[in-house]
């Protein structure tokens, strides 16, 4: 069952430039891969052109860019970007890059307001998902920026072709409230929401850097570890202060431990301890394929129905989203066309040409998960 949650994800910015752009690279595998962009003798002091139009101008630089962003959150996740996939890849970034560089181009002051906005919202939810200055100020230094205001910078530069896009999309589509309610009493099971619980916890990892077990002397130190972080949790001190200070899931330390789940997403073992505490219990020691934890359940929720006021907007941002997808990419086309962009790279070219066919082989209306 999906519930208001999935249509968010797909919701009101679906509607950006990846909306029309088909996927035409494989996903990240655990194969043979590149871990960084291959650059030849003769790129090392050239950054040549590779796209030019009125008004643009793409650089070799920006693209490795993108592709070196892109194998470094496959890295984070523990996958490898294929070296097969590398060049149709490149073609979609390239492609997306052309479409952001327009966009913003057509900003308006309206727009740059609404996405120094996004910005400083974000960065508002990132420095209180992190829990400290400290926490926020180091993951500044892990992603090599200077400054908060650097951060916000380049969040707004990144929003603003959004924001772009979402203003055209919204003098294109108007979704009535009835349309609204046809589409949530249609679809009663997409606002399902299982039985969840609320908890905290502590992770001390029994794996070794490159994935491995560890030893069985090493285990046992770190289950005394555990077993001392868990006296001190039983004995009153704040739950949350534990975990940032001993936890090992970097998912969730910087905020207390804390997790939001329904059954059948975490570990077996995990799951049936978090479900079977009462409100306020600390478990004893679990242990799973992870390591070592406590958990402490903070609130269960029963299963319940999203009613209509708080799924409306998902709602609207989706059945937008579905409608752009219909004029979209010819709105794509026509800005590329008005710019006369000329890709300059005959092997981008002819990798974009194929992942051009590639897209329109693939194109299909949209559809809800799980209808």
């Amino acid at each position: 069952m999906q519930h208001i949650k999935t249509i968010a994800l797909i919701g009101a910015l679906a509607v950006t430039a990846q909306m029309a752009l088909a996927e035409t690279a494989g996903p990240a595998t655990n194969a043979p891969a590149t871990n960084a962009p291959a650059v030849s003798a003769d790129k090392l002091f050239a950054d040549p052109v590779i796209v030019k139009g009125k008004g643009l101008e793409i650089k070799r630089s920006e693209l490795d860019d993108a592709f070196t962003q892109a194998v470094a959150r496959a890295a984070a996740q523990g996958q490898q970007i294929p070296e097969s996939v590398r060049p149709m890849l490149e073609a979609r970034m390239l492609r997306e890059i052309i479409v952001s560089k327009l966009l913003t181009a057509q900003a308006t002051d309206a727009d740059k307001a609404k996405a120094k906005e996004t910005a400083a919202k974000f960065i508002a939810d990132v420095r209180k998902q992190l829990g400290s200055e400290e926490a926020f100020q180091e993951r500044l230094k892990m992603n090599k920026l200077t400054s908060a205001d650097e951060l916000q910078q380049k969040v707004a530069e990144e929003a603003l072709p959004k924001e772009v896009l979402q203003r055209f999309v919204e003098s294109k589509v108007a979704i009535t409230p009835a349309q609204i309610n046809e589409f949530y009493t249609n679809n009663p099971s997409k606002f399902e929401v299982p039985e969840e619980v609320h908890a905290a916890h502590i992770l001390i990892g029994t794996k070794t850097p490159d994935g491995k077990d560890m030893s069985d002397a090493d285990k046992a130190e770190k289950h005394k570890l555990i077993e001392s972080i868990l006296k001190r949790a039983k004995a009153g001190e704040d739950f949350a202060a534990l975990a940032k200070e001993f936890s090992e899931d970097p998912g969730s330390k910087n905020n207390g431990g804390e997790y939001t789940f329904p059954r059948g997403q975490m570990v077996p073992e995990f799951e049936a301890a978090a479900f079977a505490l009462d409100k306020g219990q600390i478990s004893d020691v679990v242990t799973t394929s992870y390591g070592y934890h406590i958990i402490k359940q903070i609130e269960k929720k029963p299963a319940h129905t999203v009613p209509l006021a708080d799924a409306s907007d998902d709602i609207k941002a989706y059945l937008t989203s579905q409608q752009a997808t219909n004029f979209l990419p010819e709105y794509f086309q026509q800005l590329q066309k008005d710019a006369d962009v000329q890709i300059l790279d005959p092997d981008l070219k002819a990798a974009d040409e194929a992942a051009q066919a590639q897209a329109k082989a693939k194109a299909a209306p949209p559809m809800m998960p799980g209808m």
